[in-house]
């Protein structure tokens, strides 16, 4: 297993043994640390040592030259039965070559106890290796959910196996200040701790009062953070600290309420705030001096060159009204808040730049106009990117349909709680941080890339690895691997090896990339479906099952469509070695009265949620738990009614209306559906209605309103259903509808 993949690599014959005479030649103090990487794993997983020596013995060796021909992050690599040649351009090169060592070595060498009848052998080979974009990272939001420093070092490890390069802590949120800073010490001693509503849903927890006794929380000390960034260091990775501003800074305000606008006490939010807006007060002069302060300690600790402010998702009513604001708006000429905003995010990038450093900002730092040396990191798609690439900006891509790892991996009917959305295995693996419409000065300034993972609903170390593994793996290929080189089937296939490699190492991987998912579309004639099945994984060897039948490895391999004429149960999985690979699939198929009849609405759905069209609400398949998986029809606001016409006259006794509730996403369940029939299409007669109250949550839920009548002719039904239409909360509904079945 080579993940990712090198530049170049020529396979030789025989392969190189490491056992207890295998000498390391180390000539300076660097290689010494770098040779204590691998000598530390052969210690604990083979129970021997490689001794160092400043000279090379004749044979059974493994030497390290800098090479100052080779760019700093390259190496080339040869192997052969008597030795091993590392050279490389600098230490982060000799880094990346030891760890395609480690990964050429067996599986055990992860292991933590010494490993009985383990041959430490790996193959001679050439390779010539260097990345293809500078930044190579992955940004942990350590404060929705606070993951201590025993974590974060065991995240480096895995990040440097896969060649990764920066860390990215994402210190500061509304619900938690992750950092000590000594000349402000209420930021942890009140900013890291809020009431714990951990037994509630994020987005269904109580808002608190600044005199709540606030027990869940915890920060960083500065000796952490020293420790974190040496570990770091040791393993060719930077850490780049993110301070919040002047958004998403409530932790903050709630330690020192003097730097908002009102001044008054607030309390850190145990959950979800939307929308922002106790932000830091740009009018008053403090609030800056505080800022530089505490950056000044953050830049003290973290020798990252970049230094991240976030400044996003701002929302500035309070500017609007601030006398302090309006005064700084008069004299500086600024016309709007966007404008302050830009003030601000220009203020600081002046202070971070005089001390030696890069400011960059997630991508709304553009609005009002960009700061002259700052840098974005572009999350809202690639648009940002693009845009401050053609202005001069360097760039980091982010975006969040590709590489947001707190979005579902698979179905999400069988998955954990996720923020939403849908980025697979394969999804990842396609992306490509440079976009085609780029111009060749445009790429110059796309650093990199990086996998962002949002921490509101993953509350745990076994979470955290779940969201990241595999998917970590998957971009660390796109962004170290040169494109033509890429190949998806080859990646894929490596998962086995891969898998065996976490396993080794206690991580608690995901491997929804074997799940199988279903597709279906209804035929011409009405009468009958064709289920599509498939997996990620290229050449897969999918079974499936029909009805009661019970699904082995002997069952029968999909090759082809299936089609159904009935109420079907499918159940499938993809097996390895007589087991199921992944989450096996079970959807049942109904059949019923209204499959691909005629149905009109008024109003009609959403244009940004028309799920299957016209036979959406009648296309037998049910929507699931995504609301972007392409089933679902939506309404903002409006309430709808639907019209369906069964095309002739048949015995209907019941109508269920499917829908979804995720009021984290803006989506409520409808207050109520009425059914009313009729034989002729004139004359309607109310058969039934189902009334639901309001009700806060915060899971993702689905239901079904069914609604039940005595048989009855019907051939036309008419489908009112209520949109709840402005929540208490404020704001809009949007109300999501997929299958009206009929029977």
């Amino acid at each position: 297993m080579l993940i990712p993949h090198p530049a170049e690599l020529t396979a030789g014959t025989g392969h190189f043994t490491f056992d207890p005479e295998t000498r390391i030649v180390a000539t300076n103090a660097a290689e010494r640390k770098l040779a204590g990487l691998l000598t530390e794993k052969l210690s604990r997983a083979a129970g021997f040592s490689p001794r160092l020596e400043t000279r090379a013995p004749r044979r059974n060796f493994l030497r390290f030259t800098t090479d100052d021909s080779l760019p700093p992050e390259a190496y080339t690599l040869e192997i052969s039965e008597k030795s091993i040649e590392l050279r490389a351009g600098a230490y982060a090169g000799l880094v990346h070559g030891l760890q395609t060592i480690r990964q050429l070595l067996p599986p055990a060498i992860e292991g933590n106890r010494v490993q009985a009848g383990v041959s430490w052998q790996i193959p001679s080979l050439r390779i010539r290796d260097e990345p293809r974009f500078p930044w190579r990272g992955l940004m942990l939001d350590v404060s929705r959910h606070f993951f201590g420093k025993d974590y974060v070092l065991a995240t480096l490890d895995r990040m440097a196996l896969f060649k990764l390069n920066t860390l990215h802590l994402h210190l500061v949120d509304d619900q938690g200040w992750r950092l000590e800073i000594k000349g402000y010490p209420r930021l942890t001693e009140v900013g890291a701790y809020r009431v714990d509503q951990e037994d509630r849903h994020w987005d269904a927890r109580l808002k608190n009062g600044p005199a709540d006794e606030a027990t869940y929380g915890d920060f960083y000390t500065q000796e952490d953070i020293r420790e974190i960034v040496a570990y770091a260091r040791d393993r060719g990775i930077t850490v780049v600290p993110e301070i919040e501003m002047p958004a998403h800074v409530m932790s903050a305000l709630a330690a020192y309420p003097e730097f908002s606008c009102h001044g008054e006490p607030i309390a850190v939010p145990s959950g979800g705030v939307w929308p922002i807006t106790d932000i830091y007060c740009p009018g008053k002069e403090a609030t800056f001096g505080f800022l530089e302060e505490v950056l000044l300690e953050v830049m003290e600790l973290f020798p990252s060159r970049y230094l991240h402010v976030g400044g996003d998702e701002a929302t500035r009513t309070n500017w609007e009204v601030c006398e302090d604001c309006q005064r700084r708006m008069r004299e500086e000429g600024l016309e709007s808040t966007a404008e302050l905003q830009s003030y601000f995010i220009r203020r600081m990038e002046r202070f971070v730049s005089a001390h030696g450093r890069v400011l960059i900002g997630w991508d709304e730092i553009l609005e009002g106009g960009l700061a002259p040396g700052a840098a974005v990191m572009s999350w809202r798609g690639t648009e940002g990117g693009w845009e401050a690439s053609r202005a001069g900006h360097d760039v980091v891509m982010t975006p969040g349909d590709y590489v947001y790892l707190n979005q579902y991996q698979g179905d999400p009917d069988y998955e954990p709680l996720a923020f939403g959305g849908y980025v697979p295995l394969s999804k990842v693996y396609s992306f490509d941080p440079l976009v085609d419409s780029m111009s060749t000065e445009q790429q110059r300034h796309v650093l990199g890339g990086q996998a962002n993972l949002w921490s509101e609903f993953i509350a745990d170390v076994a979470g955290s690895e779940y969201m990241l593994y595999p998917r970590l793996a998957a971009l660390a290929e796109v962004l170290w691997t040169p494109r033509a080189a890429q190949r998806w089937e080859r990646f894929s296939g490596q998962l086995p090896e891969l898998f065996g490699r976490l396993e080794a190492m206690g991580v608690n991987y995901s491997r929804s990339a074997y799940a199988v998912t279903a597709a279906s579309e209804l035929s011409a004639e009405k009468d009958r479906i064709r289920v599509a099945l498939q997996s990620e994984v290229a050449g897969a060897d999918i079974r499936y099952a029909l009805g009661e039948e019970a699904l082995t490895a002997a069952s029968r391999p999909y090759t082809t469509p299936l089609e159904l004429d009935r109420t079907t149960t499918v159940r499938a999985a993809v097996f390895a070695d007589g087991q199921p690979a992944g989450d096996p699939l079970t959807k049942t198929f109904t059949f019923h009265r209204a499959v691909g009849k005629p149905v009109a609405y008024a109003p009609v759905y959403h244009a940004q949620y028309p799920g299957r069209e016209d036979i959406g609400l009648v296309n037998i398949l049910r929507g699931s738990k995504n609301f972007h998986d392409g089933q679902w029809q939506g309404w903002l606001v409006d309430d709808v009614t639907l019209t369906i016409d069964l095309d002739e006259v048949v015995t209907v006794s019941s109508v269920a209306v499917g829908t979804m509730e995720n009021q984290g996403s803006g989506i409520f369940f409808p207050q109520g559906v009425k059914v009313a029939v009729s034989t002729d299409g004139v004359t309607y007669q109310r058969v039934g209605e189902y009334a639901r109250d309001y009700a806060r949550s915060g899971e993702v839920r689905l239901d079904a309103f069914a609604i039940e009548f005595a048989p009855r002719p019907v051939r036309y039904l008419r489908i009112a259903v209520d949109n709840l239409g402005h929540p208490p909360q404020g704001g809009s509904a949007w109300m999501f509808l997929d299958e009206v079945i009929v029977k």
